[in-house]
């Protein structure tokens, strides 16, 4: 009777730290998602294409909310020609399932493209992060749906 107690008592706290281990790495995995999508949001406010190169996957996938599918160049180019007078970004949210972060948002921007044509910009947007055999988070896919009021 006593050696069956002492397994369960041992089996108890495997089973604790385990599951606070597990919640450190979803911490862990949360905050370093967090820190790519600021990186993302910086870049794109800055314009800036080399600050956002290494947050993409050589090939994602990236569905503009006008249904252009679109790869890492063009939306470097597109990092690079778009202007931002004003931006803002809140309601984010991240789940995650192991190596893979699925994160959410909310964005909202007026600024110039290439041409020069004034934007207005109110999107929700979802971003799929893995993280990559060499350990880095890289978004792999992006999807943005126009917010109509």
């Amino acid at each position: 009777m006593k050696k069956t107690w002492m397994w369960c008592l041992i089996g108890l706290l495997s089973l604790c730290s385990a599951a606070r281990s597990l919640a450190q790495g979803t911490r862990s995995t949360e905050e370093a998602v967090i820190r790519m999508e600021e990186r993302w949001f910086e870049a794109q406010h800055t314009c800036n294409p080399d600050q956002l190169a290494p947050l993409l996957a050589d090939k994602i996938v990236i569905t503009r909310s006008d249904g252009k599918v679109i790869n890492k160049t063009e939306e470097l180019a597109n990092c690079k020609d778009t202007k931002w007078s004003r931006v803002r970004l809140r309601d984010e949210n991240l789940t995650v399932f192991g190596d893979t972060v699925i994160a959410t948002g909310d964005f909202e921007g007026e600024g110039t493209d290439v041409s020069g044509k004034l934007l207005d910009v109110h999107e929700r947007w979802t971003h799929t992060w893995v993280k990559m055999p060499n350990g880095q988070w890289q978004c792999v896919a992006s999807y943005t749906s126009p917010v109509k009021i």
